[in-house]
């Protein structure tokens, strides 16, 4: 098991690297994270909802995404409530001191997913939470020590030294870690180490003497293009699209409860685009292409952006016949009106940005669903990637249709639900505006560079870079295998498979 000192310490992007290095080594190999926090998820094939941060680890071990990988998932609706979503579906709503309360409830299920995956690998990677020495909920703990007693398992702590403190963030957790709770720990990770490691030497040798446990790896600061927790994304930072190549703008409105910003990732890989996460409308000018993403809550992110000037800024650069691109929530705001009958986000109706001739009302049970399918033949700048050919998943409260005087409805995609096998049409565009439900809709082969090479002809401008084929899976692919080497090269893995080997028998 994989705990931290801290939030974004990062544990789950080591958790990936040592699920790679498992299956490089011929097991057969499986994340596990009992309750995970993020707005960024994903759809397994079977149509249920985990969180990404364990679709990465699975896919750097190998195998399909599945729900047991991730039984609980928070995803907040607000500042202090959650949507709570148990084996994939949602189970209700609730504010922080309510789901304390009842959380011990979902120990059975959180138990049961853990025994499956462990009925059928050789390895299981857990991974924690924040701190596991958060003392005034240890009690109520189903993700930290709960689960290293619940599967007898080694920990490895990990800490950040680029923060700084990273010695007393290891001992300061050692000391607050009850007796039976500090036999679980059996060594410390120390992660994003610039410069030359033996200036760490005397520091390793004496953080031993005080808590008796050896530091079995430091890892240097390093960057690669592996998604990671939303709301701790570097990528979001400053506006950055985490080091892409500068080129034309694509700017992505930064939206308060903005989900799976990963859904613009391969958009930041083509050279001669740069993707930008911007929260204020100045930031907008120098945009060829405007998207609007997800939200966990539709309605108050598009009173945000009208409040802030935004949604203005967004009808000017498609007044002026620039392109907008709405995904799920972005595609709800594009319409022209949204209601809430059930109260699911809080209940009231609003009117939508009026750029797109549909409606959408939100509906008590939520859709989830893998699919696949293709572009249907689309007009204005896009009109290339008609044909080609598309695969994402789907997650959304919403219902949209066409208006009543809509004349026609011109969707965007044909598409093929993995789950029931029907096959539908999904989104609509009008002019040089489109929106769609599907996330990862950028990501099959060709798509990226497709809407890249679309926005320099309209821009007058030759597109001169190389230009890169390599689809998103293939992409990742090397990206774990780079991770992989990374962690070989610094961290005692004859120590780790060791610890493996001798379990919790020598506690």
């Amino acid at each position: 098991m994989i705990q931290g000192t801290a939030s974004n310490v990062g544990k789950s992007i080591i958790t990936a690297g040592l699920c790679r290095i498992f299956k490089q080594d011929g097991y057969r190999v499986a994340p596990f994270k009992s309750q995970n926090m993020a707005l960024n998820s994903f759809i397994t094939k079977e149509g249920l909802e985990i969180g990404r941060a364990q679709v990465v680890q699975a896919e750097a071990a190998g195998i399909e995404p599945e729900v047991d990988m991730n039984p609980v998932l928070l995803k907040p609706t607000g500042d202090s409530k959650s949507q709570v979503v148990v084996q994939g579906k949602v189970w209700t709503e609730l504010n922080a001191v309510d789901y304390y309360r009842y959380k011990q409830g979902l120990t059975s299920m959180v138990t049961e997913s853990f025994e499956r995956l462990a009925a059928k690998f050789d390895i299981i990677v857990l991974e924690g939470a924040g701190s596991p020495t958060e003392i005034n909920l240890r009690d109520n703990d189903i993700v930290n020590m709960f689960m290293a007693r619940l599967a007898s398992c080694p920990v490895l702590l990990i800490s950040d030294i680029d923060r700084g403190g990273v010695f007393a963030s290891l001992a300061g957790t050692m000391l607050l870690f009850t007796e039976a709770e500090r036999a679980y720990v059996k060594g410390f990770l120390i992660n994003k180490f610039r410069g030359d490691r033996s200036l760490l030497d005397d520091g390793l040798r004496q953080l031993r003497d005080i808590t008796g446990k050896p530091v079995l790896g430091v890892i240097p600061y390093f960057h690669l293009d592996i998604d990671d927790e939303d709301s701790q994304s570097e990528r979001l930072e400053a506006g950055g699209d985490g080091g892409g190549t500068r080129g034309l703008e694509i700017a992505v409105i930064r939206l308060p409860r903005m989900s799976n910003y990963t859904d613009f990732s391969a958009l930041s890989r083509i050279g001669g685009a740069s993707v930008q996460y911007c929260a204020a409308a100045r930031d907008l000018d120098k945009a060829s292409l405007i998207i609007i993403p997800g939200t966990k809550n539709t309605m108050r992110d598009l009173a945000w952006m009208r409040a802030n000037g935004l949604e203005d800024a967004v009808k000017k650069h498609a007044a002026a016949g620039k392109p907008v691109f709405g995904v799920c929530g972005g595609y709800q705001m594009l319409g022209r009106h949204i209601s809430d009958p059930h109260n699911v986000e809080g209940g009231g109706e609003l009117e939508g940005m009026g750029l797109l001739p549909v409606e959408t009302v939100f509906e008590p049970e939520k859709h989830r669903t893998r699919v696949s399918g293709k572009f249907l033949r689309l007009g204005g700048i896009f009109n290339e990637l008609s044909g080609k050919e598309i695969e994402g998943y789907e997650v959304h409260m919403g219902n949209t249709k066409p208006c009543g005087d809509s004349g026609g409805e011109a969707p965007v995609a044909l598409i093929t639900d993995s789950v029931s096998g029907k096959e539908f049409t999904d989104g609509a565009h009008s002019g040089a505006v489109y929106g769609s439900y599907i996330h990862g809709i950028f990501d099959a082969k060709s798509i990226a560079s497709t809407v890249v090479k679309a926005l320099y002809n309209a821009n007058g401008l030759e597109y001169d870079c190389a230009l890169s084929e390599i689809s998103a899976r293939q992409h990742k692919e090397n990206q774990y295998d780079v991770l992989a080497n990374i962690l070989r090269d610094s961290i005692d893995m004859d120590s780790v498979y060791k610890i493996l080997d001798d379990g919790m028998t020598n506690r």
